[in-house]
């Protein structure tokens, strides 16, 4: 079925297909951040977190991509208020040299990166810096172990 999903089940001696009307859920496209500077935000988020610049719209309005998620930076406007934002986290690889160099370009610091969770595949690492107005922006890597030698 185009655009949805359908389980198939045994049922006897043929297969059953449950639930062909639900459509796939939808990807994330934009997420917003509410900044005080959207200039000085545009720098945190491009020149040291290493996001894509899209374009500006305006003094107040900047675009940037991560992923596949476009990041819109603005100022308030009748909702969200600087640094109080949802945390946003970002997968990289290396996170442990990546945290540091995000820290040595001017990001405040807040939690050095440590194993969060043991996974079943891998060990999920985090580590959180906040942009200029206090945001926090969480890092995060899974760490798969090596394939098995089949020598």
């Amino acid at each position: 079925m185009d655009g949805g999903r359908i389980l198939d089940v045994g049922c006897g001696d043929r297969m059953v297909s449950l639930m062909p009307d639900i459509p796939a859920p939808p990807s994330l496209g934009q997420v917003a951040i509410t900044v005080s500077d959207v200039t000085a935000a545009k720098t945190f988020y491009k020149d040291i977190l290493g996001l894509e610049f899209l374009f500006d719209a305006g003094p107040n309005l900047a675009f940037l991509q991560a992923g596949d998620v476009r990041v819109m930076l603005t100022i308030p406007q009748g909702h969200g208020e600087p640094g109080k934002n949802s945390v946003l986290y970002f997968k990289v690889a290396g996170i442990a040299d990546r945290y540091a160099a995000i820290i040595s370009a001017g990001a405040t610091a807040e939690r050095e990166p440590g194993l969060t969770a043991k996974m079943p595949d891998h060990d999920l690492w985090m580590g959180f810096v906040r942009d200029p107005d206090g945001n926090l922006v969480g890092l995060m890597e899974e760490v798969r172990p090596p394939a098995a030698s089949t020598e």
